[in-house]
C-alpha cells in the first residue's frame, strides 16, 4: 500500500524520519568527550610519589628563603617537614581552579600537622579587582576569617571578577561570614593592608615569579599545579624527610 493511500484509509500522518544523527558529528562529540576525560585525569590523578615524571628541584637550587614567608599568609605548624607556597592572584581563573586543590591540601596535610602552607599575593596588573580582593582577604583576617574569605573569593570568582564595584560584593561576603561589616568596610576604605599586599608582590618579583598560580613544594616548582601532582610531590618530600 502506498503512503498516500495508507494515509487516506487510516488517517495516520506521514512519519518522517527525524533526529537522524550525523555519524561524523556524533563521532566528533564522542572524541571530544574522551579528550576532556583524559585531560581531567591527566591533571588530577595522583602519580606515584616515585614517578620519574614528577618535577624535581633545579640543579644547585637553593632552599626557599624562609624569612620571606612573613610577607605571605601562613597556616600550619612552623616546624612542618614540608612547606607548600603558592603565588596567586584572586582574579586569575587558573588560580580559581587550583583553589580546590589548596582546600584539599589544608584538610589532608596542614590540619594533620604534616605541611605548612604559605599563600603569597601576586595581583597581576591586567586584573583590576585582584588588589582589592587580596586586601579583602586580609581585612577578613583581622577578624580571624582570612581562610574563609580566601575560599569565598575563589568560590565566587565569576561574580566579582568583572564588577565595577567589587568592594560592595566583598562587604556582602564579610556579612555572610558573620564579620563586623563596619570594621571590614573601614579596613577596605582606608586600604589598611595595601602595603602588605605590595610587599608580597615584591617578594614575587624578587624571586622572579611572574605567572599565577606558581606553586612550590619546598624548592620544587610544580609543572602542572593540581591535586594529582601536588599530593604526589608532597608524599615524596615527606618520605625523604623521614629518611
Amino acid at each position: 500500500m502506498g503512503e498516500a493511500k495508507r494515509r487516506k484509509e487510516t488517517g495516520a500522518p506521514v512519519q518522517h524520519s527525524r533526529n537522524k544523527r550525523n555519524p561524523v558529528l556524533l563521532g566528533g562529540l564522542i572524541a571530544a568527550a574522551v579528550v576532556i576525560i583524559i585531560a581531567v585525569f591527566f591533571f588530577t590523578a595522583a602519580p606515584e610519589p616515585t614517578s620519574n615524571e614528577l618535577p624535581v628541584a633545579a640543579a644547585n637550587a637553593e632552599p626557599f628563603p624562609a624569612q620571606l614567608d612573613r610577607f605571605g599568609i601562613a597556616v600550619g605548624p612552623e616546624d612542618a617537614a614540608v612547606v607548600v607556597r603558592e603565588f596567586a592572584d584572586y582574579q586569575c581563573p587558573a588560580c580559581g581552579r587550583f583553589a580546590e586543590a589548596s582546600q584539599q591540601l589544608k584538610q589532608q596535610y596542614v590540619d594533620t600537622g604534616k605541611v605548612r602552607f604559605v599563600y603569597f599575593d601576586l595581583p597581576l596588573q591586567q586584573h583590576q579587582n585582584a588588589m582589592p580582593a587580596a586586601q579583602a582577604a586580609r581585612c577578613a583576617g583581622d577578624q580571624d576569617a582570612y581562610w574563609p574569605m580566601h575560599d569565598k573569593l575563589y568560590g565566587m570568582q565569576s561574580e566579582w571578577s568583572g564588577s565595577g564595584d567589587p568592594v560592595a560584593t566583598f562587604s556582602r561576603y564579610a556579612s555572610d561570614l558573620g564579620l563586623d561589616e563596619r570594621r571590614f568596610n573601614r579596613c577596605m576604605s582606608t586600604e589598611l593592608h595595601r602595603e602588605a599586599v605590595e610587599q608580597s608582590l615584591q617578594v614575587a618579583m624578587q624571586l622572579r615569579v611572574a605567572s599565577t598560580p606558581t606553586v612550590l613544594v619546598d624548592n620544587v616548582r610544580l609543572t602542572r599545579p593540581g591535586w594529582g601532582q601536588l599530593s604526589a610531590v608532597i608524599e615524596r618530600e615527606l618520605a625523604a624527610a623521614r629518611d
